[in-house]
């Protein structure tokens, strides 16, 4: 795992706040600047660039990320279905409370030029496709979840959903209840695959 200085971490949150009120295309090295009071110059010495900041921004959700999930306080007797509910409830408060690292991940129309910030967005995807597939997988082999549907297929229908509600709650403004309106397609979902 990529180690950060404070310093850069500082760069990042700011970074963070500066998306989350005026939005990516608005994040400069000379804005961001003048956000931390450093100069441009002082601030290139932590990160090369305006892609860098953002390439790091990903890195450091993927692994606070993979840290989180992998740290859910499972039970027991939890059913498999327990904990897809339990990491997707995870996910949907983080992004709540971050909402400018929704932005940076959904950006990918402006990644297409940057091939690693392209390729960081599709680790954070393949991560969240590898916990949700894993999970399909033992449920219907433990029968808890039906094989109507292949694993991989479901993975692609839960991920699709949670994807188009994250997008239109940012498209909202986050006007809307992302917790609420994502657990309602979770919970949609689990109803026809879940064995009662």
């Amino acid at each position: 795992m990529q180690e950060f200085t404070d310093r850069q971490i500082e760069i990042m949150e700011a970074a963070t706040n500066r998306i989350s009120k005026f939005g990516i295309q608005n994040l400069t090295i000379k804005t961001l600047a003048e956000d931390i009071g450093l100069s441009e110059p002082a601030l290139y010495r932590h990160f090369k660039s305006k892609n860098e900041i953002l390439f790091s921004l990903l890195s450091y959700f993927k692994s606070e990320m993979k840290n989180r999930i992998q740290s859910l306080p499972f039970k027991p007797n939890d059913t498999e279905g327990d904990k897809l509910r339990a990491i997707f409830n995870s996910q949907l408060q983080t992004f709540t409370n971050k909402p400018a690292i929704v932005s940076v991940i959904f950006a990918e129309s402006i990644f297409h030029y940057d091939e690693g910030l392209s390729y960081k967005v599709s680790e954070i995807m393949e991560l969240m496709h590898q916990y949700v597939n894993k999970n399909i997988e033992k449920g219907q082999k433990g029968g808890t979840y039906n094989k109507l549907i292949g694993a991989s297929t479901l993975t692609t229908i839960i991920l699709g959903g949670m994807r188009m509600t994250v997008l239109k709650w940012k498209l909202s403004g986050h006007k809307s209840n992302l917790i609420k309106d994502g657990t309602a397609v979770l919970e949609g979902i689990l109803k026809m695959i879940e064995k009662k």
